[in-house]
């Protein structure tokens, strides 16, 4: 999906930190998707976070007018960067807000989808089965089941059977000790 161009007031005249001005008109000249718009959004974010935290910088570095004299040379050096970087955030701003009214515009037209959907569970991996599918599984199961009560059936009886044999060798030890015993 495509956007329109980025284009409005300020929009490429302001080059973040080691940014080039001519690259950043260039970007806003082409048009551009709404994954790129959301990465120009997320820089832009990260400007005004450097910028804001350049004017607290500078804030701090100025003293406050406590009845001591100031060199004016100083205080208006620091006054003008103070607007500067006030002007660029401004700036910033502006761009931001077109960005997300980009974002939104691009995505009024599409279909929200709930939450729930985004989230992947454990038992939609046996719902994409058809019902042939289960089927299959309950028929497989329980000739497993079937399977395994024949062989426990039949094990009991291997086992009966062993038993009786067991008795009669034992019987049969028995008697052949006593006719032994009886001999000596």
């Amino acid at each position: 999906m495509s956007t329109p161009p980025l284009s409005g007031p300020g929009m490429g005249a302001a080059a973040g930190p080691g940014g080039f001005p001519g690259a950043q008109a260039a970007t806003a000249a082409r048009e551009v998707n709404t994954a790129s718009l959301c990465r120009i959004g997320q820089e832009t974010v990260q400007d005004i976070v450097f910028r804001t935290m350049e004017i607290f910088q500078l804030l701090r570095n100025m003293q406050l007018p406590n009845g001591v004299t100031y060199h004016t040379v100083t205080y208006q050096d620091r006054l003008g960067k103070l607007q500067e970087h006030l002007r660029q955030l401004s700036i910033l701003f502006r761009k931001l807000r077109l960005v997300y009214d980009k974002c939104n515009e691009n995505c009024a037209g599409l279909d929200p989808v709930p939450i729930e959907q985004l989230i992947p569970y454990v038992e939609e991996e046996y719902s994409k089965h058809d019902d042939r599918g289960i089927a299959s599984q309950l028929r497989f199961a329980s000739e497993e089941k079937r399977e395994i009560l024949e062989v426990n059936k039949k094990l009991k009886q291997k086992n009966q059977q062993l038993k009786q044999i067991m008795d009669q060798l034992r019987n049969l030890i028995w008697d052949i000790n006593s006719m032994l015993a009886m001999r000596n």
